[in-house]
Order: C-alpha cells, then structure tokens, then sequence
C-alpha cells in the first residue's frame, strides 16, 4: 500500500469524504446480519472479526476496524486536535466504566486510558485505539499502514499487536 505523507492532502481527502458520508446520511452505517455486530451493539464493544484483506482484527461493535498509533506510548495517546480529528478515539459514552468485551478478542486485554477534557479512551493490550474516517462503511481498512499525523497506524491483531498486514 502506498504510504500517505502530505498532510493537507489527507486533510482535503478527510473533509471532502466527511461532507460526502454527512450529506448522504451514511454516518452511521449498517452491518449485515449475522455478523456478530451491528446497530443495536455498543460502539465502544470491542470484538475480532475479518476484516477486508487483512484477516482478523479488532473493531468497534458496528464493525468499524480499529487502529493504533505507532507513537503512542502505553496508556498514553499522543493523538489529540487535528489528528484526534482525523483518527477518532474509541471513547467510553459518559457513565460507562469498562468497554464491552466481544467475541474473538481477550477481555484480559481491555483497558481505559484518560484523555484531555474528562474523557475515557478505550485500549486493547495497552494500544489506544481510534476509528479512522477514511473507512466509509463497517469491513472497510484503508488505514491500515498509512503514514499520518506524524507516525503509522495499523489495524489490530486479536493478540493485540500491529497488523502489518502489507508491510
């Protein structure tokens, strides 16, 4: 995979994709049934499935691929503003203690970081882990081993380490 490094050129990308996903009324997306998530699951259940080309890794309980951050330090985020913008945190709603552990992934491994502003930063082996909004649908993984923000980012293996699927 080609690796992204001008900066203003993603954040074109992001924007124009933002406004197309907002306008079309997608944001949400839908999963297929039987898959084991969907609309009705909490987005911050944390679960392993296929996803696209890179085989089993961790996502969110509508199915959208989770990531890491390669410069991020174990329970610390180094991902904030425009960049928390672009890679969205998996963040616990308000009132909710722990991430829901789903099928595929180790519950021993889920944990919660704290990130500027109150907020809950949900982690899997000690990774952060973020959304990224290049992925327009539930299976989608065009993040993974993109060079943004200042480092790689990787979707998550069920063991918990880096994919590194095309690298």
């Amino acid at each position: 995979m080609k690796h992204l490094t001008k900066i203003p050129s993603i954040a074109i990308a992001g924007v124009a994709l933002l406004v197309a996903v907002f306008a079309s009324g997608c944001a949400g997306g839908s999963a297929a049934s039987g898959s084991g998530f969907g609309p009705s699951n909490p987005s911050y259940e944390v679960l392993a499935t296929k996803v696209a080309d890179l085989g089993n890794a961790l996502v969110d309980g509508r199915g959208f691929t989770l990531y890491l951050f390669e410069p991020d330090q174990a329970g610390r985020s180094r991902c904030l503003g425009s960049c928390a913008t672009a890679w969205p945190p998996l963040l616990l709603p308000s009132g909710v203690s722990a991430p829901e552990p789903g099928p595929g992934i180790r519950p021993s491994l889920l944990g919660v970081i704290d990130r500027p502003g109150a907020l809950r930063q949900v982690t899997y082996n000690g990774w952060p882990l973020y959304l990224w909004r290049g992925d327009a649908r539930p299976g989608d993984a065009t993040g993974e081993g993109v060079d943004n923000m200042g480092g790689l980012w990787f979707a998550v293996s069920p063991d918990g380490a880096a994919l590194r699927a095309h690298h």
